[in-house]
């Protein structure tokens, strides 16, 4: 119990280790099926069918998968710009090109990332997005999102805020990862709406 007298709330970092946990269990075929109900479930959202420009990212490992949904965006003619990391956790920007244009790297000892080739647009890039397809681990009924914990969306959204961008902000995940609370901070931004690949939960 916590000192109010209401149980405690586990951390962000025990719940990320959970529901990291539980992705690790799916099989390659249950990541392959997923991705491909999940382009669907999206491409069905208006937010996307009506968007010039979507900032999206590559999924890698046992993510919900991506590359589905950014080819069927790229091929009605959507301009998709893709993240590239910084040394300091900021985000960079390109287009994407198609799956032959992404490179595979690697920074310090964390996971391979893929990104894209080509020409970088600086971190503002992402102020041209209509939609920002966010990544996390798991989404509130409040719409609040548990990230990943390295800073880079708290970046992005912090520069949306500031430019005075409004995008539709959606977060791609599982069916278990729509939770009914994850901790949140005041920093903390809710999304708009999460699409798994059961379908599309929106917040107010």
């Amino acid at each position: 119990m916590s000192h109010t007298g209401r149980p405690a709330e586990p951390d962000k970092r025990t719940l990320r280790r959970e529901f990291l946990t539980v992705r690790s269990r799916l099989t390659a075929d249950d990541v392959r099926l997923s991705a491909t109900a999940l382009a669907g479930r999206a491409r069905e959202l208006p937010e996307l069918a009506h968007a010039g420009t979507v900032a999206a990212y590559v999924s890698v490992g046992s993510e919900p998968g991506t590359l589905a949904l950014l080819d069927a965006l790229r091929a009605r003619g959507v301009r998709v710009l893709l993240p590239a990391l910084l040394p300091d956790n900021d985000l960079d920007w390109g287009v994407y090109a198609g799956q032959e244009s992404l490179e595979r790297v690697r920074h310090g000892g964390k996971m391979a990332l893929f990104e894209p080739g080509g020409e970088r647009l600086g971190p503002d890039a992402v102020t041209d997005a209509d939609v920002v397809l966010l990544p996390g681990l798991a989404v509130d009924a409040r719409g609040m999102r548990l990230g990943r914990g390295g800073g880079s969306y708290d970046r992005v959204l912090a520069r949306l805020e500031r430019a005075g961008a409004r995008p539709s902000l959606v977060v791609l995940l599982y069916d278990t990862e729509v939770v009914e609370r994850v901790p949140a901070e005041p920093h903390d931004r809710p999304v708009h709406a999460v699409v798994t690949p059961s379908g599309v939960r929106r917040f107010g």
